[in-house]
């Protein structure tokens, strides 16, 4: 257990082709990667283009623009999300899920994304982990983590692979 604990370490602390990119965490220890700067940003154009993709999601979430906020996944059969009942396949089903649970602005609430992390997994891939938070007027927040594996498609940064929690 104790090798299988280094092993992911090793890996985070590590990357394979870039810096692990994080901002500060609350009761961070020696194994917090360092926080992102403006100039870590400047300086990997890959990870600026990701954001720009989860900054847009969440204008878009906020203004109640489900098809806008789904420009930031795949638009494939092959999109996959991981849910409570196991992975589910395709761009369009999910945009009609979203649309039935989140028929209003109302019901969408706001969002916003915190504790990001960016691993380069190869020059086409990046892996970004984080914590999100629908803040609705009725008091029924949410809010959980989720991972998301980034691919490079035609010049552009898409989710292909979801799992939020």
């Amino acid at each position: 257990m104790c090798n299988l604990l280094l092993l992911h370490a090793a890996l985070w602390l590590t990357p394979a082709g870039g810096k692990a990119l994080t901002p500060p965490r609350v009761g961070g220890n020696a194994l917090t990667p360092a926080p992102v700067t403006a100039q870590a940003f400047q300086a990997d154009p890959d990870v600026a283009s990701i954001q720009q993709v989860l900054n847009q999601q969440v204008t878009d979430w906020n203004k109640g623009d489900i098809v806008a906020f789904m420009t930031g996944y795949w638009n494939s059969d092959s999109v996959m999300f991981m849910t409570k009942k196991g992975p589910e396949y395709g761009y369009n089903p999910v945009m009609e899920h979203y649309k039935q649970v989140y028929p209003n602005k109302a019901a969408m609430g706001a969002l916003d994304f915190s504790h990001l992390i960016y691993k380069r997994l190869s020059p086409q891939y990046y892996f970004v982990v984080g914590a999100f938070h629908l803040h609705k007027d009725d008091g029924t927040d949410v809010g959980g983590n989720f991972t998301l594996l980034f691919k490079k498609i035609d010049g552009a940064w898409k989710i292909v692979v979801d799992h939020t929690s």
